[in-house]
């Protein structure tokens, strides 16, 4: 792939726009710690994200009511647990619908580009 001017900014666009969706579907299904999340994302989908990205995001999340954080003192380390609240299950729902409305349309163009 060329490294065209834009090219950068552009995919930093797009990785930005998914990463709200990514973080709350990677805590559909489980409450998961900080660096629990960011192993999740690299390892199921490459993307490779710093803490300095992922804890603000989370921090965000959490005062807008999607998200409630709690720490977990049992351990020997003690985590800060993050889970989706039932307003953060609903906008997951809509997430989802929305963004394979999107990726429809646009694979549609994408399609038609290419006959």
């Amino acid at each position: 792939m060329s490294l065209e001017p834009g090219r950068d900014v552009w995919q930093e666009q797009l990785r930005r726009g998914g990463l709200e969706l990514a973080v709350l579907l990677t805590l559909a299904f489980q409450p998961r710690y900080g660096l629990e999340i960011i192993r999740h994302l690299e390892e199921t989908t490459d993307l490779v994200l710093t803490e300095g990205t992922v804890y603000p995001l989370l921090a965000r999340l959490t005062q807008d009511g999607l998200l409630t954080a709690e720490w977990d003192t049992t351990e020997a380390r003690p985590r800060k647990y993050y889970r989706l609240t039932p307003r953060g299950r609903r906008r997951l729902s809509e997430m989802r619908t929305l963004w394979r409305e999107f990726a429809s349309k646009i694979d549609r163009l994408v399609d038609a580009s290419e006959n």
